[in-house]
């Protein structure tokens, strides 16, 4: 399961209706203890007190030995909570001399809620904790991450939609500013040409991509894709802050992976309970091998068409979304495009949409599409596949944000 299908699994499940915070919560604990995916013999929902200086347990579940009910550790007495406060997800070994007696001798850690100051550092409302092994993979913090970070945006989004009528009316301006900054359809580059579309399913939303021509090197131009994990106002918020960054970023002529880098750190500052990012960035010069250099920071999979193969491939992920967690890395990969290859990017509410019976979209249709209409120009492909995903879904159980953006080298 990939990063974005982890969030929006976790996201459907905590959308559903709870008599109240910490129903919902087990809800989610119990289902992910119970999951094959993750290995977790038991899982804790530990709360934190009003008074900012100890958490107690509330809810535990699992083939682990029973804890005291309301047991409580003082946060002066475990330096873990504030590390929690920090990074949001880690993995420790348990030091607390009770809880290792009740089988408790690794853990992983996410934080979930509302961030409270306490002295010198953060604390999350709540901690979502689960008892590790040797089969939990490498991958989990970033898997407890995204957990974390979809249900407490489900958590943001109840308490904002209380305010949603307040913000109607600025709900226009904000589709006025959104579309200025979105940039022309068309773009011609060399030996390719480009074409993108974004249509927010709201009156705005949070995709967005760019052409961004390098003001150095005139035979270098980016491409970036993005698609912020919230909804409504507060996507198209974070992701005007993004494409800001990152047009920022460029007139400094900073490496790709360092400039991910940095507004990873940006963002996870910035925004630092639900939000983060997914974002495709690419650089394409105009030299005879068409080479094209890329990194992925948890986006989708850009399908890629190699005309003198005839065969589709999907491009691997680089690196984890932006905002997650700070002082990430990213690596970069590369591409040579050829005359007649093509390069499609998109994000979920392409490869994702929905028709009345809840079947998907899929990468595998999406490939199938970009070959069918491979000899067209850009632009005709960006239509033609778009048209195809919408007559699937017409009547959708489920719709999101759609942005495509095709890229064709035609010399």
């Amino acid at each position: 399961m990939n990063q974005r299908q982890l969030y929006k699994t976790i996201e459907n499940i905590a959308s559903k209706k709870y008599e109240s915070i910490e129903e919902l919560l087990i809800h989610v604990v119990d289902q992910i203890v119970l999951s094959k995916d993750f290995h977790f013999s038991g899982g804790r929902i530990w709360k934190l007190k009003s008074n900012n200086k100890s958490y107690n347990i509330i809810y535990q579940t699992g083939d682990i030995e029973k804890i005291t009910d309301n047991y409580t550790i003082k946060i002066d007495d475990y330096p873990i909570f504030a590390q929690v406060g920090k990074f949001k997800t880690l993995t420790a070994e348990e030091s607390n001399k009770y809880l290792r007696k009740k089988g408790i001798l690794k853990y992983s850690l996410t934080g979930v809620g509302t961030k409270v100051r306490n002295k010198e550092f953060y604390l999350y409302e709540y901690l979502l904790a689960f008892n590790s092994d040797e089969r939990n993979g490498h991958n989990v913090n970033y898997q407890l991450s995204i957990i974390g970070s979809a249900v407490t945006s489900v958590l943001r989004r109840t308490k904002a939609e209380e305010k949603t009528k307040r913000l109607e009316r600025d709900l226009s301006q904000a589709r006025e500013i959104q579309e200025s900054i979105l940039p022309e359809h068309e773009y011609k580059f060399g030996n390719y040409e480009m074409y993108g579309v974004s249509l927010p399913e709201q009156v705005v939303g949070g995709d967005f991509f760019d052409y961004i021509e390098s003001s150095e090197e005139m035979d270098r131009v980016s491409v970036v894709i993005g698609d912020a994990a919230s909804k409504g106002m507060s996507a198209a918020i974070q992701a005007l802050y993004v494409s800001g960054a990152i047009r920022m970023g460029m007139s400094f002529q900073i490496k790709i992976a360092s400039l991910l880098r940095k507004i990873n750190n940006l963002v996870n500052r910035t925004f630092p309970y639900d939000r983060f990012v997914t974002l495709f960035f690419a650089d394409f010069l105009n030299n005879s091998n068409g080479l094209c250099v890329f990194a992925n920071a948890g986006h989708n999979n850009p399908v890629f068409y190699n005309s003198s193969e005839n065969k589709t491939e999907l491009l691997p992920v680089t690196g984890p979304a932006i905002g997650l967690s700070p002082n990430q890395t990213y690596q970069v990969e590369n591409i040579n495009m050829k005359k007649g290859d093509v390069l499609l990017l998109y994000t979920d509410g392409i490869s994702e949409a929905m028709n009345s019976d809840y079947d998907q979209y899929t990468e595998i249709r999406l490939a199938e599409t970009l070959v069918k209409y491979k000899d067209l120009s850009a632009k005709e492909i960006c239509a033609s596949v778009l048209q195809d995903v919408l007559e699937f879904s017409k009547n959708p159980a489920y719709s999101d944000d759609k942005t495509l953006v095709v890229i064709k080298r035609i010399n």
